[in-house]
C-alpha cells in the first residue's frame, strides 16, 4: 500500500499549471484544471445541512399548498373521483386541509389493484421494494460501516489537510485510508456480503407478491371475460398460409386443442393510417385556426387567417398563401372522402404476414402460447395476443430480417447517441452548474459576472435544472420513436424497451463517465509528467490509478449525496401538479384554445411508467455504488423512496391513470436491472478495496457475491416466469371437462372486429367550435371553392354543388345553418372529458383502455360468450357515421349523423353463406351495411365500384363432399376442420358425418 502522497495543497495540471489560481491562466489550461477537478468547491459540510434543510422545507411548503389548493381543484387533483366508473373509482375525499392523508394511507394492495390496475400496484411496491430494502441496508452503512471507515482512516492527515466539520465527512469515506488499520477494510468485504443478501431477499419475497397478483390478475373476472386472454397473435406467416384457415394449421402444428379456433388474417390497409393521421391533424390545425380567428367572435379580425399549402398540394392551390380556413376544410372534406373510398376497397385477397386466432377457453391459448415458444411451424412465431389497443400495426407486417435488420440500427444510433452525448454532459457539468467556472476561463464574461453575481446565481440556479430537465423530456420521446422504428409490435413492448435503453443511458452518461472522468484525467496527467523521466510501464504504474479511482469516486461521492437530496423537490413537485397547472394557466390566459385542448386539460393524465422506473432504478444504482464511499447515501435513498411511495400512491389513486395496462409485465426488467445495478455495485467495492489496501487478495472474497446473484437471477427465472406469463402450461384432454356434446360452437366471435386494424372502422375527427362563436361561423365558413368538385371529379365542364343534407334539393352553401355541415359546436359547459370519454378520439389517449370508465375494448359478454363490439360507436351516436358522435348537450353536424357505411365496423366482406353444420365463418359473413340496393347511405365518395367491391357476390357456396369423391382431393368446406362440435378428440358432434371428409383428422392423418 502506498501512502496518500503528501500535498501542500497546491493542484497541478496536465502542463504543470497551478491550478490554485484559474482565473490567471489561459483560456486551455483553465478548461484542463477544470477538467481534471470539476467538482471542487462543490461540496462542505455547510453545504449538506444546507441542502437537507432546503429539501425538506420546501417539500413540506408545497406539500401544504398542494393540501389548500386540493378541495377547490378536483379537476387537477382528483379527475378520477369524477370520470371513474363505481367499481374504479377511489375512495372518497374529504374537504379537510388533511384528509386525504387517510383514505392514501388506508388503502391496501388489492384495494390499489382494484382501482388503478395491476401495472400501477406493481409500481407500488417496487416502490415500496426500495424503501424498505434501503431503510434495512441504512442499518448496515450507519451502524457498521461509518464506524469502520472513521476507525481505519489517517485522522492525522485528515486533520492536517481539512478543518471543521468537513473532515468528519471525509473520515466517514475510505478516501485516506490508514496504514496500520487496513484490517478495518475487512468489514467492506463482510458488507458485500450482507448487502447482495439482503438485495436478494428482497427480490425474491417480491417476486413471489408478484407471482401472486400475477395468478389473481389471471382469475380476475375482466381478464377471464377479455377477448385478448384466449387469442393468439401469429407473425412471420408464410404466402402459402395466409388465410384463416391457414393460421388454425399452424396454431395445430404447435399443439392439438379441444376447440377450434376463430382466425382472421390481417389484411392490407394500403395508404389509410397515414391519411388518417394527415385527416387528423389538419382538423387540429383547422380547430387551432378557428380558435385564434374567433377568439373574439364580435370583434374578428379584418384580414381573414392565411397559409401556405403543404408541398404535395402546391399543384392545386399554388405556391402562394390561400385561405386557411377554406383550404384545411377543403382537405378535410377529400380526405374524408378518400379515406371512406380506400376502406371501402379493401378485401381480404390482399392478405398480410399476420393474424390472430381465438380460441375456445383460455387454457387453449396459453396452452398453444406455451408450446411455441420453442416451435416455430413454416418460421412463424406464435404468442399471446396482446390488448388490441396496445398493437402497433404498422410493425406487424414486418418480417424477422427487417425487424433484426431495423433493431441493429437502433441500437447502433443509440449508441452513437450516448457517445456523443458525453461532451455536452462534461459542459453542462462544469460549467452550466458553477457560472464561475465559465468566468474564470471566458475574460469577457468575467466582468460581468462578477459585476452582477445575484443576476448569474439566478440564472445558474434555473438554467441548470431547466435544461437538464428539457433534454430529460426529450430524450423518452426520442427512445420511444427509435423503438417503434426499431420493429416493436406492443406499446408496451416499446415502454419496456425505453426503460431499458433509458436506464443504460443514465447509468453510462450519468454515472460512469460523470464519475470517472475526471479521474482518468488525473491518471494520464500523472503518467505524462512521470513519462519525462522514466519508461512507459513505470510512468503508468507510478501513476497509481487504483487510488486515483477511491480519490475520485470519494469526491464525486459528495456530489451525489446533495443531488439525492434535490431529488425530494421532484417528487413534491409531481403531487402539486406545478407544470400542468402552469401550463394550462399560461395557455388559456396568454393563447386561443381548442375546445379538444380544453377537453384534454380535464382528463386524468397518463402515468409514463418508462421515466419513472428509469429514475427509481438509477437512484438505486446511485446508492448501491455509493454504499461503502458514502454510507450516507443510504438513509438518504430510504427517506426520498419513503416520500415518494406516500406521494405517487395518492397521485395513482386519484390523478394518474395507466393508458395501456400491461398486465405487470414491467416486474421482469426491473428485477433484471436490480440485478445489474447490485454487480455494477460490487465491481465498485472491490475496486475501492483495492485502491485502499494496494492489493488483491481482500478482493477475490468479494467475487463469489457476483455469481450469487447471477445465480438468483436464473434461479428465479426459472421458478417463475412461465407462472406469471401463462394462466395454464398444459390443458386436460378430457372429453367429459373440455366439451359437451350439444354445446353449440361460437358463430359471432369477432376477432376479425376487434383484432382489425382501426384505421378501417375508427370514426374520424370532426372539427370543433366553441358555441360562443356560432351566430358568425356562417359568415366565417364560405364552402368549398367552386373548382373543388370539377378537380375532384376530373370533368372540367360539370360543376356540381354539394347537396344539403338538412333540405334535400337544396344545395348546402345556400341552407340555413351550413356551419353545422362541417363543425361540431361545443358549448362551454360541455368542455368536460366527462363528456367526450367514451369517444374514440380521446379514449385511444387518454381512456385508459376504457376499463376505468366501465367500457373495455375488448369485453366478452355474458350470455354469448362473444366480444362486445363498439365499432364505430365508441358512446353515443350512429354507429354508421364515419364520424364520432357527441355527446348530450354539444351539437353535432348534420353530417356527422348522415349514414355513410365506413363507420360500421369493417369486417371482412364477402357474398359467400355457406352455413355448414350450423357454422357461418367470420370471413363469409354479409355485410349488415348492404341492403336489396347496395349499400346503403353512401355519400359522394363511396359510390358503388363492383371492380372492387362484392368481387365474389354470387358465386358457388362451399360444398362437401362424398369419401369417394375426396379421395386424393381437395375437401372444400368448413366443416371440414371439426371432427364434430368439440374438436379432434373424438367426442360426437352436433351433425357429424359417417365417413365424410369433412373433419380435422382429415388434414391431421395426411401431413
Amino acid at each position: 500500500m502506498t501512502n496518500p502522497p503528501p500535498t501542500d495543497g497546491t493542484k497541478t495540471g496536465l502542463n504543470g499549471v497551478d491550478c490554485n489560481n484559474i482565473e490567471q491562466l489561459s483560456g486551455a489550461d483553465a478548461l484542463l484544471c477544470l477538467i481534471q477537478d470539476p467538482y471542487s468547491g462543490t461540496f462542505h459540510a455547510d453545504a449538506f445541512w444546507a441542502s437537507l434543510g432546503t429539501s425538506i422545507g420546501i417539500m413540506i411548503l408545497i406539500t401544504l399548498a398542494f393540501s389548500l389548493m386540493r378541495p377547490r381543484n378536483t379537476i387537477v387533483y382528483a379527475p378520477k373521483v369524477k370520470y371513474a366508473d363505481e367499481k374504479h373509482a377511489p375512495p372518497k375525499l374529504g374537504r379537510g386541509l388533511f384528509e386525504w392523508i387517510g383514505p392514501v394511507t388506508r388503502a391496501k394492495e388489492g384495494l390499489l389493484v382494484e382501482k388503478t390496475g395491476l401495472d400501477a400496484a406493481i409500481f407500488l411496491r417496487f416502490t415500496r421494494m426500495l424503501r424498505n430494502m434501503f431503510l434495512a441496508l441504512s442499518i448496515i452503512g450507519v451502524v457498521v460501516l461509518i464506524p469502520a471507515n472513521v476507525i481505519g482512516s489517517n485522522k492525522g492527515y485528515i486533520s492536517a489537510q481539512l478543518k471543521g466539520s468537513q473532515s468528519w465527512f471525509v473520515a466517514m469515506t475510505p478516501q485516506y485510508p490508514n496504514p496500520q488499520r487496513l484490517g478495518a477494510l475487512w468489514v467492506h468485504v463482510a458488507a458485500v456480503w450482507a448487502i447482495d443478501l439482503i438485495v436478494a431477499f428482497f427480490l425474491w419475497r417480491n417476486y413471489v407478491a408478484v407471482v401472486r397478483l400475477r395468478r389473481q390478475y389471471f382469475d380476475s373476472p375482466e381478464y377471464l371475460m377479455s377477448l385478448h386472454s384466449r387469442t393468439l397473435m401469429v407473425t412471420d406467416i408464410p404466402p402459402a398460409d395466409r388465410t384463416d384457415e391457414g393460421i388454425l394449421r399452424l396454431a395445430d402444428q404447435v399443439e392439438h386443442t379441444a376447440g377450434l379456433p376463430r382466425a382472421a388474417i390481417g389484411r392490407n390497409v394500403k395508404e389509410l393510417p397515414d391519411m388518417i393521421e394527415e385527416h387528423n391533424e389538419a382538423v387540429r390545425e383547422l380547430e387551432s385556426v378557428l380558435a385564434k380567428y374567433l377568439k373574439n367572435p364580435d370583434n374578428l379580425p379584418a384580414k381573414r387567417p392565411t397559409m401556405r399549402a403543404s408541398k404535395k398540394y402546391r399543384a392545386n392551390n399554388g405556391a402562394d398563401n390561400v385561405d386557411a380556413i377554406d383550404y384545411l376544410t377543403s382537405r378535410i372534406r377529400e380526405l374524408e372522402g378518400e379515406i371512406n373510398h380506400v376502406r371501402e376497397s379493401i378485401d381480404k385477397r390482399n392478405a398480410m404476414p399476420f393474424g390472430f386466432a381465438s380460441c375456445e377457453r383460455i387454457e387453449d391459448a396459453h396452452t398453444v402460447a406455451f408450446a411455441a415458444k420453442k416451435k416455430h411451424p413454416q418460421g412463424t412465431t406464435i404468442r399471446l395476443a396482446p390488448r388490441p389497443n396496445d398493437l402497433i400495426w404498422k410493425n406487424l407486417p414486418l418480417s424477422k430480417k427487417q425487424r433484426e435488420w431495423r433493431r441493429f440500427w437502433n441500437n447502433l444510433w443509440i449508441v452513437i447517441l450516448t457517445i456523443v452525448w458525453i461532451a455536452p454532459n462534461a459542459l453542462i457539468a462544469i460549467f452550466l452548474s458553477n457560472l464561475s467556472n465559465l468566468a474564470s476561463i471566458w475574460p469577457g464574461f468575467r466582468q460581468n459576472f462578477h459585476d452582477n453575481q445575484r443576476a448569474w446565481s439566478a440564472v445558474q440556479g434555473i438554467a441548470s435544472p431547466a435544461l437538464t430537465s428539457l433534454i430529460y423530456l426529450i430524450l423518452p420521446i426520442i427512445f420511444r420513436r427509435m423503438s417503434i422504428r426499431g420493429g416493436d409490435t406492443t406499446k408496451t413492448s416499446r415502454e419496456r424497451h425505453v426503460t431499458t435503453k433509458l436506464y443504460a443511458f443514465f447509468v453510462f452518461n450519468n454515472l460512469i463517465v460523470l464519475s470517472i472522468f475526471s479521474v482518468v484525467y488525473g491518471f494520464v496527467s500523472a503518467v505524462v509528467k512521470n513519462r519525462q523521466s522514466e519508461d512507459a510501464w513505470h510512468a503508468v504504474v507510478e501513476g497509481q490509478f487504483f487510488y486515483k479511482l477511491l480519490s475520485g469516486l470519494s469526491q464525486v461521492s459528495y456530489f451525489w449525496v446533495v443531488w439525492l437530496l434535490q431529488r425530494q423537490l421532484g417528487a413534491a413537485a409531481d403531487l402539486a401538479q406545478m407544470i400542468n397547472l402552469v401550463w394550462t394557466w399560461f395557455c388559456r390566459t396568454f393563447m386561443a384554445p381548442t375546445p379538444r385542448q380544453e377537453i384534454e386539460w380535464t382528463a386524468p393524465p397518463p402515468f409514463d411508467y418508462a421515466v419513472y422506473y428509469n429514475y427509481f432504478l438509477f437512484y438505486a444504482t446511485v446508492a448501491l455504488c455509493f454504499t461503502t464511499l458514502q454510507p450516507l447515501v443510504l438513509p438518504i435513498t430510504a427517506l426520498y423512496f419513503a416520500v415518494d411511495y406516500w406521494l405517487k400512491k395518492y397521485l395513482l389513486l386519484y390523478v394518474l391513470i395507466t393508458k395501456t395496462e400491461s398486465g405487470g409485465q414491467y416486474w421482469r426488467i426491473l428485477f433484471n436491472r436490480m440485478i445489474f445495478a447490485v454487480c455494477l455495485a460490487n465491481i465498485v467495492m472491490g475496486l475501492v478495496i483495492r485502491g485502499a489496501d494496494g492489493g488483491w487478495f481482500k478482493v477475490y472474497f468479494m467475487i463469489p457475491p457476483a455469481f450469487l446473484m447471477l445465480g438468483v437471477k436464473w434461479w428465479y427465472a426459472k421458478m417463475f416466469d412461465d407462472q406469471m406469463l401463462y394462466y395454464t402450461k398444459a390443458t386436460l384432454k378430457d372429453p367429459e371437462n373440455l366439451a359437451e356434446p350439444g354445446k353449440k360452437v361460437r358463430k359471432n366471435d369477432r376477432v376479425a372486429n376487434r383484432f382489425g386494424h382501426p384505421a378501417l372502422y375508427k370514426p374520424l375527427m370532426t372539427p370543433m367550435v366553441h358555441a360562443k362563436a356560432r351566430h358568425v361561423l356562417s359568415q366565417v365558413y364560405r364552402g368549398r371553392l367552386e373548382n373543388d368538385n370539377a378537380a375532384r371529379t376530373g370533368y372540367s365542364d360539370i360543376a356540381m354543388d354539394p347537396m344539403s343534407h338538412t333540405q334535400p334539393g337544396k344545395a348546402a352553401r345556400f341552407a340555413p345553418a351550413v356551419e353545422k355541415e362541417m363543425f361540431e359546436i361545443v358549448p362551454e359547459s360541455q368542455l368536460d372529458f366527462e363528456n367526450f370519454k367514451n369517444r374514440a378520439e380521446f379514449a385511444d389517449a387518454l381512456g385508459g383502455n376504457g376499463e376505468l370508465y366501465g367500457r373495455p375494448d375488448d369485453l366478452i359478454s355474458e350470455r354469448s360468450s362473444t366480444p362486445r363490439s363498439f365499432l364505430g360507436r365508441h358512446g353515443s351516436g350512429s354507429g354508421n357515421s364515419s364520424r364520432a358522435s357527441s355527446p348530450a348537450g354539444s351539437e353535432r353536424s348534420a353530417s356527422a349523423h348522415r349514414k355513410e357505411g365506413s363507420g360500421t365496423s369493417y369486417r371482412s366482406e364477402s357474398p359467400y353463406r355457406g352455413n355448414v353444420a350450423g357454422q357461418i365463418h367470420p370471413a363469409y359473413r354479409d355485410d349488415p351495411s348492404y341492403g336489396d340496393l347496395g349499400h346503403r347511405g353512401r355519400g359522394m365518395y363511396q359510390m358503388s365500384n363492383e371492380s372492387e367491391n362484392r368481387l365474389l357476390h354470387g358465386a358457388q357456396p362451399f360444398g362437401r363432399v362424398t369419401p369417394e369423391e375426396g379421395v386424393g382431393r381437395e375437401a372444400y368446406g368448413l366443416d371440414r376442420w371439426r371432427t364434430g362440435g368439440s374438436g379432434y378428440i373424438g367426442v360426437p358432434g352436433q351433425e357429424a358425418d359417417e365417413g365424410g371428409i369433412t373433419g380435422y383428422d382429415y388434414y391431421r392423418g395426411r401431413r
